[in-house]
């Protein structure tokens, strides 16, 4: 079993930029793949971004693509997305989300593990 925490949310402007962590418990972290999952007043949650357990494949959604970029430090137990040019239609709660299998990267329901999400607020 895996915990995770986020962090990094806040307020900024348009075109600004963000960075998030999620924060793992557990001896294990090396082995699950990661995915950040962002759900917007009144939406679900959906898919951003997702790492495989060793970094070496990313994969994004089209809507963010060239814009944030997921990375991961086995070491600290750490996972962490990075955002550019951040735009209003960006504001969400962002979670953090864990799986030791799956066949789809996007599929929340792939994911076993979340946090409790950190709030990011882009202004106009």
């Amino acid at each position: 079993q895996v915990q995770l925490v986020e962090s990094g949310g806040g307020l900024v402007q348009a075109g600004g930029s963000l960075r998030l962590s999620c924060a793992a418990s557990g001896r294990t972290f090396s082995s699950y793949a990661m995915a950040w999952f962002p759900q917007a007043p009144g939406k679900e949650r959906e898919f951003v971004a997702a790492i495989s357990w060793s970094g070496g494949s990313t994969y994004y959604a089209d809507a963010v693509k060239g814009r944030f970029t997921i990375s991961r430090d086995n070491a600290k137990n750490t996972v962490y997305l990075q955002m550019n040019s951040l735009k209003p239609e960006d504001t969400a709660v962002y979670y953090c989300n864990a799986r030791s299998y799956g066949s789809s990267w996007y599929a929340l329901y792939e994911y076993d593990y979340w946090g409790q999400g950190t709030q990011v607020t882009v202004s106009s």
